[in-house]
């Protein structure tokens, strides 16, 4: 059932919001250089990699300088990132990846491997499940780059604190997942609390 809600919800959204991709995408292609979407390897169900799909916020080959984005000081991020990035623009060409079977609207949000390589055995049970474009963890997390501005060391309070809590809290979501917990979250990331 929840499949079948991914695959009729993503096509239905890529139809519907078509207008939207256009816009942000002229948007994004217009006011820096680099092509309209970014590209990067995640780890997704059964500990494989697959390609996650977003709108490019950052300047080209900034992920090279870290994976973490840290708030606004980070001078990696477009004029035009920095609004797509608050309002979750950048994660709409996610829609591509729902439709392929690699994600699913609600489940734990994709990490890359660097990080997954950190999760214990029981960690790993999220690993179980198509991750999602959105989950309880993300909506708790929705600041996270802002939260990150304020560390000494923000990739180390990443792995010690905010990966920690992410992942119980994904754990947590695999004992109580059914499609009207996924139909609440969706609303929650939509509406806010």
């Amino acid at each position: 059932m929840k499949r079948l809600f991914d695959i009729v919800c993503s096509f239905f959204g890529l139809v519907f919001l078509s207008w939207l991709f256009v816009f942000v995408a002229l948007w994004v292609g217009l006011s820096s250089r680099g092509g309209v979407f970014y590209r990067q390897r995640r780890v997704g169900r059964c500990n494989r990699d697959f390609t996650i799909y977003k709108f490019r916020s950052m300047r080209v080959n900034s992920d090279r300088q870290g994976l973490l984005t840290i708030g606004g000081r980070d001078g990696r991020i477009t004029k035009a990132g920095v609004f797509i990035r608050k309002y979750k623009l950048d994660e709409l060409p996610q829609f591509f990846n729902v439709l392929r079977g690699d994600m699913s609207f609600v489940g734990p949000r994709p990490e890359v491997r660097k990080y997954v390589e950190l999760y214990t055995e029981e960690q790993k049970k999220v690993l179980t499940v198509r991750p999602g474009i959105t989950s309880l963890s993300s909506i708790k997390y929705r600041n996270e780059n802002e939260i990150l501005s304020r560390s000494d060391n923000p990739e180390q309070y990443y792995i010690d604190v905010i990966m920690q809590d992410k992942l119980a809290i994904e754990l947590d979501y695999l004992e109580q997942r059914s499609l009207l917990t996924d139909i609440k979250v969706i609303f929650q990331t939509i509406f806010g609390k």
